[in-house]
């Protein structure tokens, strides 16, 4: 059985603000479908606006703390997951502290005195989303708040480590000190691929941190871009998922399992140089919401089995149980209750 603090995540905490959109709107930011791109000068103005002008929900996000909610809300184990991130000190962050706290997760937010709380501009078109995040206070997170003895004792106390790729942009000292602690206690550290762009223009870190990354999620376009940043001459997901797996290890107590999601097609697993397709539940059209979280509902599904020791039939089987769940609702968010069997 999963016990207190055995997972913990570190990510971006973002307030999602979430509204339906068209496509004039997302030309008019120079946004494209299903990605996820941080704001540059020209999306600032998209935040008011869709403020202002639309009817927006305010759901906290960021898409590790979605994957630590979600694994937390099938584990059903109050105090399960712990959460570390930098949020600032206004009306977001303590908006975000009240939902994570009725959520379960044991927080330690780094609180910084200047920078707002960061928001992630969800538009959906159609139930497809497209996010915008403005980092702000997340942006700011210092490893000095991870080696505070309170906090360093969320990574003593969890047996397995979750960081999706976005937090490689703001502070890699502090994956790189966690990876290294995991590798040397005999833990599991998981990381996401988390958008085209990390995996692009933050190879560097992205590579120091890959040897000790024991599980590797992602989606197809993540993997696909993946692979053509560094020459391998293919678009088969299942070969780029078998060459992830088989890139060099720091540490051999775990074999490195990759794990890659596809929309509607079967989720791909590459482990132990075979692998293995597991088909995900259909949803008809007419029920899909958006596809906000997707992604990362499926990791905490994943997840909640995984701290259980569970297979990877039954981790995979959770993953797209928690997903079709999120698919049907707006943003990353859930009923009271899993009835997950």
């Amino acid at each position: 059985m999963a016990c207190e603090g055995v997972l913990l995540g570190m990510g971006n905490p973002l307030l999602d603000i979430s509204a339906v959109v068209d496509e004039e709107f997302l030309s008019r930011f120079g946004i494209k479908l299903n990605d996820a791109i941080l704001a540059e000068e020209k999306h600032l103005p998209m935040y008011d606006e869709l403020a202002t002008k639309y009817n927006v929900e305010y759901i906290a996000g960021g898409a590790t703390q979605n994957s630590i909610r979600v694994a937390q809300w099938m584990l059903q184990i109050p105090g399960a997951t712990s959460y570390m991130g930098c949020i600032g000190k206004d009306k977001f962050g303590e908006v975000m502290k009240k939902n994570s706290k009725t959520a379960g997760v044991n927080v330690h937010y780094y609180e910084d005195e200047t920078a707002p709380t960061g928001t992630c501009a969800v538009c959906v078109v159609g139930g497809e989303r497209s996010l915008v995040a403005n980092l702000s206070a997340a942006n700011c997170y210092k490893i000095e708040h991870l080696k505070r003895p309170e906090n360093f004792a969320l990574v003593e106390k969890a047996k397995y480590i979750y960081i999706a790729g976005f937090f490689l942009t703001v502070s890699p000292d502090s994956i790189q000190l966690v990876a290294e602690h995991a590798a040397a206690n005999n833990k599991v550290f998981m990381m996401n691929l988390s958008a085209p762009f990390i995996c692009e223009f933050f190879r560097g870190v992205q590579e120091k941190a890959l040897p000790y990354v024991d599980y590797v999620f992602g989606n197809e376009t993540e993997a696909r871009t993946f692979a053509r940043v560094r020459g391998w001459e293919t678009e088969n997901v299942e070969e780029i998922a078998l060459k992830i797996s088989a890139l060099p290890k720091a540490s051999g107590t775990h074999k490195r399992i990759t794990v890659i999601t596809q929309g509607c097609d079967p989720v791909v697993v590459a482990e132990d140089g075979k692998v293995r397709l597991f088909p995900v539940i259909v949803l008809p059209k007419e029920k899909l919401v958006d596809t906000n979280g997707a992604g990362d509902a499926f990791v905490g599904g994943f997840l909640s089995q995984l701290v259980q020791e569970k297979s990877i039939e039954d981790c995979v089987r959770a993953g797209c149980y928690a997903a079709n769940v999120i698919i049907q609702r707006s943003g990353c968010t859930y009923p009271e209750k899993p009835d997950f069997k």
